[in-house]
C-alpha cells in the first residue's frame, strides 16, 4: 500500500524486452536503501517488486498485464519517474489509500502556469471519470493529487509549487500520457451497493 506521496524521482539507466515483458533498472540514491529485494515501489503509481537492490540501484519486472494498463512500456533509457516505496507500519498517511494498481491511461489536454503552481486539465475515460469527484483524490503518475474540477469528458488538478518541484508532474505538456489510479473506497462502495432500479 502506497500514499501518493513521492519519495524520489529516479532514473531509468537501462530497459530490456518487449511487449511480453520488460525489465527496468532504476537509479534511486534515496528510496534503494529502505527496499529489500521482493519489497514493493510505485514507480509512476505502477506496483512493482524488487528483483535486485545493488546500492542504489532497483531493478523490476513488468509483465504484459502491467504493460496494457501502464505507461510504463513508453519508458525508455533516461527517463525520469517517481518513486514510492511500499508504506511501513506506523508511516504518516499524508496523501490517501493508493494501491499501485492502475486502473487507466490518461491524456493531458492542456498545462498552464497558474501562479508559482500548474494548472492540468487531464482527458480520462468513462470508467476512470465515474469515480471522480471534485475535490476528491485521484492518483495520477503515483502523485496524490485532488480533483479540482470535473466535466464530461476531462478533470483538472491544481498543482501547488512543491508538488510540481518534487515529481515528474512539472514536465506534463499537452498530449502526454499518465497513470490513473481512482480512489478505491469509490470502488468498493459502488461494489456494495445494489444496484439502481
Amino acid at each position: 500500500m502506497f500514499t501518493g506521496i513521492v519519495r524520489e524521482v529516479g532514473s531509468v539507466t537501462s530497459v530490456s524486452g518487449g511487449e511480453e515483458g520488460i525489465r527496468l533498472e532504476i537509479v534511486a540514491p534515496l528510496t534503494a536503501p529502505l527496499v529489500g529485494i521482493g519489497g514493493s515501489v510505485a514507480v509512476n503509481g505502477v506496483c512493482l517488486t524488487a528483483e535486485t537492490v545493488e546500492g542504489s540501484r532497483l531493478t523490476f519486472y513488468a509483465g504484459p498485464e502491467t504493460l496494457s494498463r501502464s505507461t510504463l512500456a513508453g519508458l525508455g533509457s533516461g527517463a525520469a519517474v517517481n518513486l514510492e516505496p511500499a508504506l511501513l507500519a506506523g508511516d504518516a498517511m499524508g496523501g490517501h489509500i493508493v494501491q499501485g494498481h492502475v486502473d487507466g491511461i490518461g491524456r493531458v489536454r492542456s498545462a498552464e502556469t497558474e501562479g508559482e503552481g500548474l494548472r492540468v486539465l487531464v482527458e480520462a475515460p468513462p470508467d476512470i471519470l465515474r469515480y471522480c469527484v471534485e475535490k476528491g483524490s485521484i492518483t495520477v503518475e503515483g502523485v496524490s493529487l485532488t480533483v479540482a474540477e470535473l466535466h464530461e469528458d476531462v478533470f483538472g488538478l491544481a498543482l501547488i509549487p512543491h508538488t510540481v518541484s518534487r515529481t515528474t508532474l512539472a514536465g506534463l505538456m499537452p498530449g502526454h500520457h499518465v497513470n490513473l489510479e481512482v480512489d478505491v473506497l469509490a470502488k468498493y462502495v459502488e461494489r456494495l451497493l445494489p444496484p439502481l432500479a
